[in-house]
């Protein structure tokens, strides 16, 4: 299981950009049921594996930006963990503006930036975030699951002090329940939703007269729910303890089936998003990215798996939908980034950040500069004038020279250029302007004498 469920979990989707999001997903998801409805598949699992492959080719791009900023990564981890060895034990403001400026000289060598990775990681979760409470809070989104609660909904409000039955209820049996508007019948049908066999019988006992109804409604919406004989809005282990209690096989088969799943579905996933990294990279101690990926290979399954059985097997589905899913889309990028060797993918980021810098107006000289510098001598004091050279700084120099060596004859520059030669003992073969003007106005004053 992906940990932003976990985070959903705790309410993060209520965030004003999760749930514009999720409201977008939720339309993609109504319009998907209802299509399958019409064509006669009313069926809620199978709406959330369609929904769950569009959105992640929708995000197939990001995937392989995010893929190959991975694998550019791994090239240049060793240059940044010889600069952090360099300054390990520098603390100081000077020192770390140092050690971020020849980092920043290995991305500029290699054509990314350090927010490469990031960025497309952040899209992702942004649209994943947004998409976990669209299978979580079918009812909210999807209008015919939401129809079929109304009928009960109608006949539940109509009775006096319900508010304080549902708490009585489904207070602890339902998660968040307390976040909930017991007068807004949407959100009555999100909790009626989570409701298990032993909260609906709970619910018959405190009020009988609505039993027939009450069966109407939960047979209606386990046909939705129905998927391969499963149905995806109970908790597999509820399900697995009827099944053991019944003694049925094939009960416990079912039961065990989506969080078993799910973390073998897990598992495959993330070996197969480390394929393209090299075993030495992966094996680094050194490296913490590569040590965060090697826990996540073995704990995300088991989470998958304990969690697959505690929430509804509809949440089990959408992960295991969406492993596959990733499954598929890494073995395509794994095949399209073999293709391109690691110099092809630098030049490409070179030609990518070469437009940026002419868009903003940087000379070709510095893209050039830039693009091809070596990061050896990154931060390596001039041996001539015992400082760090800084390219721009020179630059600056060298074109107040070249601005003083024209200067008007006469003016103060002329006058100061004049001064500085005569302090400095050098001697030249060309006067300076202004004395070249003051001589030739004797030898004319001569001529006319």
């Amino acid at each position: 299981m992906e940990i932003y469920g976990l985070l959903a979990v705790g309410g993060i989707y209520s965030l004003p950009v999760i749930s514009q999001i999720s409201w977008l997903l939720g339309q993609v998801m109504n319009g998907i049921y209802h299509v399958m409805s019409a064509i006669g598949v009313d069926s809620i699992g199978v709406s959330i594996i369609i929904f769950t492959f569009i959105v992640y080719i929708f995000l197939m791009p990001l995937t392989i930006k995010q893929q190959k900023f991975t694998k550019m990564q791994s090239v240049m981890q060793p240059e940044i963990q010889k600069i952090q060895k360099k300054y390990a034990n520098k603390k100081d403001q000077a020192s770390m503006l140092k050690q971020q400026d020849e980092m920043n000289a290995v991305y500029e060598k290699y054509g990314v930036k350090m927010s490469s990775g990031c960025l497309p990681s952040l899209m992702q979760l942004l649209i994943l975030f947004g998409l976990y409470p669209v299978v979580w809070n079918v009812p909210r989104y999807v209008t015919q699951v939401r129809e079929a609660y109304m009928p009960l909904i109608d006949e539940i409000q109509s009775v006096s002090g319900y508010e304080k039955i549902l708490e009585d209820v489904a207070g602890t049996a339902v998660a968040g329940f307390s976040s909930y508007d017991l007068s807004n019948a949407t959100s009555l049908a999100e909790i009626f939703y989570k409701f298990q066999n032993s909260t609906w019988n709970a619910l018959v006992e405190q009020m009988p007269d609505l039993e027939g109804l009450v069966n109407s409604t939960v047979s209606r919406v386990s046909e939705m729910n129905n998927f391969l004989g499963i149905d995806i809005g109970a908790h597999p282990w509820e399900l697995l303890q009827n099944a053991l209690a019944a003694a049925s096989i094939v009960g416990i088969i079912l039961a065990i089936l989506i969080p078993v799943l799910a973390g073998v579905s897990q598992f495959v996933s993330v070996k197969l998003s480390q394929a393209g990294t090299s075993a030495s990279a992966l094996n680094d101690s050194d490296n913490p990215m590569m040590s965060s990926m090697k826990t996540m290979t073995y704990t995300m399954p088991l989470i998958s798996v304990v969690f697959g059985f505690t929430l509804p097997a509809g949440l089990g589905l959408y992960w295991i939908a969406s492993a596959v899913v990733r499954s598929i889309q890494q073995v395509i990028v794994n095949a399209h980034l073999k293709k391109q060797s690691v110099e092809d993918i630098i030049a490409e980021n070179q030609a990518k950040a070469k437009k940026k810098r002419e868009k903003k107006g940087t000379s070709a000289e510095e893209i050039n500069r830039m693009a091809t510098k070596s990061t050896r001598n990154v931060g390596v004091n001039s041996k001539s004038s015992g400082k760090e050279t800084d390219p721009s700084k020179e630059e600056k120099i060298r074109q107040a020279h070249e601005m003083a060596k024209n200067a008007k004859p006469g003016s103060l520059t002329a006058k100061a250029n004049l001064v500085s030669r005569y302090n400095s003992g050098h001697k030249t073969e060309e006067p300076a302007p202004g004395i070249q003007e003051e001589k030739t106005d004797e030898s004319k004053g001569r001529k006319k004498k």
